[in-house]
């Protein structure tokens, strides 16, 4: 796994990811001209992918497919340099005919187990998960 940039101009860079290339860039307030997203945001994007191919994956398991499912990740920056992610948040929207305990237990799994990218984030800044199902926040199970 690796990912290589390369400047093409001002603060924006051709990013080489396994045979993908994607622009980054900084906003123009840094200098940039918002050509792409900034690395800090592809963080975000990473974790909230990874929480999502985690979750479908586990609900396909349980045999509990969601009609439709999508994956937020936010965060506030510190004020001190370097700015780093505080009080990140994880919101899971689900919809479809599934049981609140299955998604529950998917999202679980993939915060305490299997997301990468949540571990490496966690050692730095606690990540709390909010899930909805059908446009209703469901608090996660207690037993």
């Amino acid at each position: 796994m690796d990912s290589t940039v390369t400047l093409t101009g001002g603060m924006a860079f051709d990013a080489q990811v396994d045979g993908h290339t994607l622009v980054i860039d900084a906003k123009t307030e840094h200098g940039g001209h918002d050509a792409g997203p900034s690395p800090k945001t592809l963080v975000l994007t990473g974790l909230a992918g990874c929480a999502a191919m985690d979750i479908i994956s586990i609900l396909r398991k349980m045999r509990a497919e969601p009609s439709s499912l999508s994956v937020t990740a936010a965060a506030q920056l510190s004020e001190d340099h370097p700015k780093v992610f505080v009080e990140p948040v994880v919101t899971v929207r689900a919809t479809g005919d599934i049981p609140t305990k299955k998604l529950w237990r998917a999202v679980a799994l993939s915060r305490d187990r299997y997301c990468g990218v949540a571990a490496m984030l966690r050692a730095h800044a606690p990540i709390r998960y909010v899930v909805e199902l059908d446009g209703v926040e469901i608090p996660e199970p207690t037993e």
